[in-house]
């Protein structure tokens, strides 16, 4: 077999180069090209000694194997082989159904590097966080293991437990987390309103179908507030991304024309343009999206485009930095390349790789706790006053008011958001004032002074 499979290495590098055919959609060609004879020699080589040598008996599949993995290992952190398992698992998350922790896992300087958790899984529910470095999984060191085979350890049964050892920056000592595998099934999108005439939108993996949802969604909200929507928050913190055209989906809901993102590879067909269509749903709504370092890939790509178009405020925290593109190509059975086939650039031609999104407005995550204001009485608080008339009505909406206060009191760059909405919808309907009449012996010419009513 051995001999056999380097012979047809040996035919193929001495004889007239042969176009292969890119699999994306089955007709880009890559440039021919020679195999190096040399170094196909030292591999025979070090195939053959490991073969006869090592100290247990491997099979030439394994090895076979192996030398895929790590050819692919060497490329980025992103591109892999996948066998029937691991091919099985990705068709999976994508669409939004699978057994696990939850948690979107990359690789840095051989650890895993937690890129964010997904809401409302096992891992969310016990603390883990974007920047975690994973280093042992139950009793497993994980550097050097490979980004697929730590994920298959992390996968399993419902119910089944598994010990996270990991370091976080700013802890002295490693943290230790007992997680409780659970089915994951990720609702990609949810809506609320936040206050009368004010939106919250949050979309926590990209999935197929999270364009159509984040329709349904938008409709539900401008349907229960009855009246044009004042602003929208766009939530986007812990998202790893996913699916490219969801991205671009989400994104044409809030822009009427034009660029959202193009990819640019070696291959003809990687390089791709997707533009906005006519079918906007809400094309002029206030817009604030919020971003963090767990906002990754599909994510940067929205936050990109509503940026560069002006379309919307960017608050938070810098992204992730995914700025490439992953293409899943099927070999022969249930067998599966992901291979990174080119680099998106927002419409501007801004490269996120290694980069992220900046925020126009930085605002680190944190709680707010409001004093309260006890020092003054106010016109209600007098024995007899006037009665407003609307009184029992305020009553009534006192309960969700307070339930958005405590949301708002937990997070501080949400709060941030909806003050700043609320601010921009001031400047909007503000007019120019009636010209006031001078005051005599005014402190400047321009100067106009207003004075409470009495003594």
């Amino acid at each position: 077999m051995l001999r056999s499979f380097f012979l047809a290495l040996l035919i193929l590098s001495t004889q007239a180069p042969v176009q292969a055919q890119d699999i994306i959609e089955g007709e880009a060609k890559v440039a021919p090209s020679r195999l190096p004879l040399e170094e196909l020699r030292t591999f025979a080589e070090i195939f053959e000694r490991i073969r006869s040598s090592y100290v247990e008996g491997v099979d030439d599949k394994t090895l076979l194997e192996n030398a895929i993995h790590g050819m692919l290992g060497g490329l980025d952190p992103h591109s892999s082989y996948l066998g029937p398992d691991d091919f099985n698992d990705l068709k999976s998350s994508t669409s939004g159904k699978f057994g696990g922790l939850g948690i979107e896992v990359g690789l840095e300087d051989g650890f895993i590097k937690v890129v964010s958790p997904i809401d409302d899984t096992p891992a969310q529910k016990a603390g883990i966080k974007a920047g975690d470095l994973i280093i042992k999984l139950d009793d497993m060191p994980v550097k050097g293991i490979g980004l697929n085979d730590a994920v298959e350890k992390m996968r399993g049964e419902a119910g089944s437990e598994i010990v996270i050892t990991i370091l976080r920056e700013g802890e002295s000592q490693p943290l230790v987390f007992t997680l409780k595998r659970a089915q994951i099934n990720i609702t990609s999108v949810k809506h609320k309103l936040l206050e009368d005439d004010y939106g919250y939108l949050r979309i926590t993996q990209f999935q197929e179908n999270t364009g159509a949802d984040i329709n349904k969604a938008l409709q539900t909200l401008m349907d229960t507030n009855q009246t044009p929507l004042s602003g929208l928050i766009l939530d986007l913190r812990n998202n790893p991304g996913g699916v490219l055209d969801a991205s671009v989906s989400v994104s044409d809901t809030f822009i009427e024309q034009g660029l959202i993102v193009y990819t640019q590879g070696r291959v003809a067909n990687a390089d791709v343009r997707y533009e906005a269509t006519v079918d906007t749903l809400a094309p002029d709504v206030p817009l604030i999206v919020l971003i963090n370092g767990g906002s990754a890939s599909a994510s940067e790509i929205v936050a990109g485009a509503l940026q560069d178009h002006g379309r919307a405020l960017i608050l938070g925290t810098q992204s992730f930095g995914k700025g490439s593109v992953q293409t899943v190509l099927p070999l022969n059975g249930d067998h599966a390349l992901k291979l990174t086939t080119a680099r998106y650039f927002t419409p501007n031609g801004r490269s996120i790789q290694a980069q992220g999104i900046s925020p126009d407005i930085v605002v680190s995550p944190g709680t707010f706790t409001p004093t309260k204001d006890s020092r003054f009485y106010k016109e209600a608080d007098l024995k007899g006053h006037l009665e407003n008339g609307k009184e029992a009505d305020n009553a009534k909406t006192d309960e969700h008011k307070d339930e958005i206060q405590r949301i708002l009191a937990k997070d501080y760059q949400l709060q941030q958001a909806l003050i700043m909405l609320k601010g921009m919808k001031v400047l909007a309907v503000k007019t120019l004032p009636v010209a006031a009449t001078p005051i005599p012996n005014a402190a400047h010419k321009n100067e106009v002074i207003t004075e409470p009513t009495g003594s």
